[in-house]
């Protein structure tokens, strides 16, 4: 699907909870939803080390259908008054908090990427003493493409209120970030006050030259509670191809049944009688390969890509709010409310019973009730300069994790090690396999082979297939060789947990999917491996880690044999750990 245009929305919700979560339910069509004043409140209270009664967990509405974009507050009192969430779709668009930019509670920068080119939209929250109008006047800051920055101004003028006879010249003084105010003398903040007059203080300025200057709405049916009209707008944007639709094996399906019995075919039908050199171990591998292909384009469908989950709002809230639209009551609000929170509970009381019915049991709901991660949502540096396109953020993460690529491996170093007696290699067995198969979780995503374990799991069962197998890695052994294919993956880079801040490269690792096959082989060694060197004393007793029957527990009783033998002794104790920093790019793989 090709985007060209961004549908925005834009709020001053006024600190309401039920407001902010309706909008998220209710307008899931647009792109960017732009939210001033935004609530935060106790949302529960966490297991905590330090409180017996659990420490409480501040924080904004959040929705899994939307990407929330704040800034992360410094104090208690210093929660950000501006907010936005971005539509889980467009998550290919590299949306970034530019805190490196614009560092203030009331302003949010935010900066994505379209056909290569970086973009920009801005939200602000001016209170009265318009610290934020005056922070940009203070700030030489330099925005790339800039393209709309909307808010809740606080501001009269008789450039877009013609009944108020006054000018000000606040907004004259970011001429610098070269936008156009659009000017409609529209109302948009409706007080609630008898005798207040109503107001134009919720504006929005567009980049220099855009199409868009008359193409925004403002939506007096849909402010809720709020006193302050919703602004919305399409702009336009740098064409990008989103993908909304994949190849997929559909589950418990015919052609699911159909993939794997023509893949046990093909693996059935292989000539592995002639494998006597590298160029017939190639031809085999490649030719299993190309025929998986084939037959997993002729079983898969294209399927929608949705990161949509499944709502809880349904009809009766849609009623419920369309009547209070309607009258503007209290009484239907406090019907609308009423109904949603009936609605919200029914619905996850039904998903936790779900969860707690399921093997893990109730422990899967702990994750409901801890410290929400904020997503990697700043741009990364490197040098000190941020990666504001991709091709430094693929330069930051290719010279991040790839930094020995070309380094020579010193194989001298293993001269020291005393030779031991050289043992034969033995022919894999079809137990070994079947015992390697078994611990493979199904849930683990596939190469590109397209092979799940649930797939091999099926396919290995029958005895010509487990064999072909067999012959083709008992061959790489013999030859010293691993085929081309075994050797292709594709590398998906993932945050690191519990990180505080997502702005550092060493903040993310690499992922590697190899081909399940080839993964399958590579088990099999090394648990072979593995058993020759723990039968052989090749393993310091010190090692516990990456060993099978070991474990954490191992290492709490070694450390705590250590201690009690001091105190014996009278002696004091004393622990030095270390971690060694990136481990993982300082090996040449």
């Amino acid at each position: 699907m090709i985007y060209n245009k961004l549908k925005i929305f834009s709020q001053n919700v006024r600190k309401n909870t039920l407001t902010v979560n309706t909008i998220l339910e209710t307008h899931c069509h647009f792109d960017i939803i732009l939210i001033q004043e935004p609530p935060w409140s106790i949302i529960c209270s966490i297991s905590s080390s330090t409180c017996s009664e659990g420490e409480v967990l501040v924080g904004a509405p959040h929705h899994p259908n939307w990407l929330s974009f704040a800034r992360p507050p410094v104090t208690q009192l210093d929660f950000p008054r501006v907010l936005a969430y971005i539509n889980i779709c467009l998550s290919s668009f590299h949306f970034s908090l530019c805190r490196d930019i614009i560092n203030h509670r009331d302003i949010l920068l935010i900066s994505f990427f379209t056909n290569n080119i970086c973009s920009s939209i801005m939200n602000i929250y001016s209170d009265t003493s318009h610290s934020a109008l005056k922070y940009l006047k203070n700030t030489k800051v330099n925005i790339n493409n800039l393209l709309i920055m909307t808010s809740d101004f606080n501001i009269r003028d008789w450039l877009w209120n013609p009944s108020f006879p006054h000018h000000s010249s606040i907004l004259a003084d970011l001429s610098n970030l070269d936008l156009l105010l659009f000017t409609n003398p529209v109302l948009t903040r409706y007080s609630n006050t008898i005798g207040k007059s109503d107001l134009v203080i919720d504006l929005m300025f567009l980049c220099s030259g855009s199409n868009e200057l008359n193409n925004h709405a403002i939506h007096l049916d849909w402010r809720l509670t709020s006193d302050h009209a919703p602004l919305t707008i399409t702009i336009s944007i740098e064409e990008e191809f989103v993908q909304t639709a994949k190849l997929s094996l559909p589950k418990k399906s015919n052609k699911k049944e159909a993939f794997i019995k023509e893949v046990s075919s093909i693996i059935k039908s292989l000539d592995t009688s002639s494998l006597l050199n590298q160029e017939s171990l190639e031809l085999v591998v490649n030719l299993l390969v190309a025929r998986i292909e084939q037959v997993w384009n002729a079983n898969t469908g294209k399927v929608n890509i949705t990161k949509h989950s499944k709502k809880w709002w349904n009809g009766d809230c849609n009623r419920s709010l369309n009547k209070y639209r309607e009258s503007r009551s209290l009484e239907d609000w406090k019907s609308f409310k009423k109904i949603v929170k009936t609605t919200k509970r029914s619905f996850f009381d039904i998903k936790i019973q779900e969860i707690a019915d399921k093997s893990q049991g109730p422990w899967k709901l702990m994750n409901w009730v801890n410290k929400r991660k904020l997503p990697a949502m700043e741009a990364i540096k490197y040098d000190n300069q941020p990666c504001l396109s991709l091709d430094s953020l693929w330069n930051t993460l290719h010279s991040s994790f790839n930094t020995t690529l070309h380094c020579q491996v010193d194989i001298s170093i293993l001269d020291e090690i005393r030779n031991k007696q050289v043992t034969a290699w033995a022919p894999f067995s079809k137990e070994e396999f079947k015992i390697a198969l078994e611990s493979c979780k199904n849930s683990s995503t596939p190469g590109l082979d397209k092979l799940s374990w649930n797939h091999l799991k099926i396919i290995l069962i029958d005895d010509v297939c487990i064999t072909n197998i067999i012959k083709i890695a008992n061959t790489c052994i013999d030859l010293g060789y691993w085929p081309n294919h075994f050797k292709r993956s594709s590398t998906v880079i993932i945050l690191k947990p519990n990180k505080l801040s997502y702005n550092s490269h060493k903040s993310f690792r690499p992922i590697v999917l190899l081909n399940t096959l080839s993964k399958l082989i590579k088990k099999v060694i090394g648990e072979r491996i593995q058993f020759h060197i723990v039968a052989n004393n090749f393993i310091h007793p010190s090692q516990l880690g990456g060993l099978k029957f070991k474990s954490t527990i191992d290492t709490d009783i070694a450390l705590m044999h250590i201690i009690q033998s001091g105190w014996t002794k009278n002696l004091l104790i004393s622990t030095l750990a270390f971690d060694i920093v990136q481990f993982f790019p300082s090996l040449n793989h």
